[in-house]
């Protein structure tokens, strides 16, 4: 049985895969001028839309670092009073493709922020193959150090707001999931030296993980318009330190001799059912279970991998008001 995959994220589907095949160099190398002239950019924009206000903020230019700011602009006077939680997002694709101020990243944040009354910052981590693993949780933490500095005071659109840097949480779908993982461990481990942030939650959303073994997921997954064996095996060999295999611990997180901080925050970790990425979802969650750390598993048995990019796909709601709950919980 196949998942309900909308006609509109079928054709979006195809043309990704096809692009970024094109792109893709027999070096292994990625014709990013190429796909500058096909990627549907959206600027930031100041004025309300949906709800929503956003603006970018550059953190290094000379790594293209930046986060673009997703603020809700419809709370009452009482609303701008309360604390708001937020949100630190690291989006998908494989750790070399996306970026915020492509078009489903922003209207997704753009929803993220709408739905959960939060402040969403949307990094822009440098990518692969350009740039390896742990480039991108440098650029995490990087992040982190930006809003601790007092950085957000500066960003018009949150004027009036009370944006809470003590209620903080780290969020981010496939490969940006993985950096969520790997940028909570480092900020646990220096959890005394952060005077401001605080960090209250992790949520990966179908994180990329992996290992040497091909698990049922592999397998009975293979042939959907989404994410296959033979890309994903491309990307862990672009995204890994030279010579690594899938069984390091940037992919391959949950080994038994690893030990995590005993600042690292509560997780949720969602997983979608027809994801190739499936198992290791899971196994990421019974890791953390068997750890007996605080996690919470959110399944979505007949959704795809990035469902909740596709509007159309009514389970994108209920995933919000779950992440929703979630920040509820912690921030209290």
């Amino acid at each position: 049985m196949a998942p309900f995959i909308p006609l509109k994220a079928r054709i979006q589907l195809g043309l990704f895969s096809f692009l970024t095949s094109r792109a893709i160099g027999r070096d292994d190398t990625i014709n990013r001028r190429l796909l500058s002239r096909f990627e549907p950019l959206v600027p930031a924009d100041p004025k309300p839309k949906s709800g929503v206000c956003s603006a970018d903020a550059i953190i290094d230019t000379s790594r293209d670092l930046f986060v673009r700011i997703f603020a809700p602009s419809d709370l009452s006077n009482e609303e701008k009073a309360e604390k708001l939680p937020l949100v630190v997002y690291f989006h998908g694709g494989g750790f070399a493709f996306a970026s915020p101020h492509l078009v489903s990243y922003d209207d997704w944040c753009r929803r993220m922020c709408s739905g959960m009354h939060a402040v969403i910052v949307s990094v822009n981590y440098r990518r692969s193959p350009e740039h390896r693993c742990p480039a991108p949780y440098d650029d995490g933490v990087d992040t982190l150090r930006f809003l601790e500095s007092g950085n957000l005071e500066s960003v018009d659109i949150l004027s009036g707001l009370n944006v809470d840097l003590g209620t903080c949480f780290l969020a981010g779908d496939t490969a940006g999931g993985n950096i969520v993982h790997h940028v909570a461990r480092r900020w646990a481990a220096s959890a005394d030296i952060w005077e401001k942030v605080n960090i209250k939650g992790a949520i990966s959303i179908t994180p990329m993980f992996g290992g040497e073994e091909r698990t049922d997921g592999d397998i009975q997954n293979e042939n959907l318009p989404v994410l296959t064996m033979q890309r994903m095996d491309w990307y862990w060999k672009v995204i890994l330190p030279e010579g690594a295999d899938r069984n390091h611990e940037f992919a391959h997180p949950f080994g038994t001799t690893i030990k995590l901080e005993e600042r690292f925050p509560p997780v949720l970790v969602v997983a979608a059912g027809y994801d190739i990425l499936r198992d290791w979802q899971l196994k990421y969650y019974e890791w953390l279970n068997e750890m007996q750390h605080s996690v919470r598993l959110l399944k979505f048995p007949d959704s795809f991998h990035a469902f909740y990019l596709y509007t159309k796909c009514e389970e994108w709601k209920k995933l919000v008001e779950e992440m929703k709950t979630f920040i509820d919980e912690q921030k209290n």
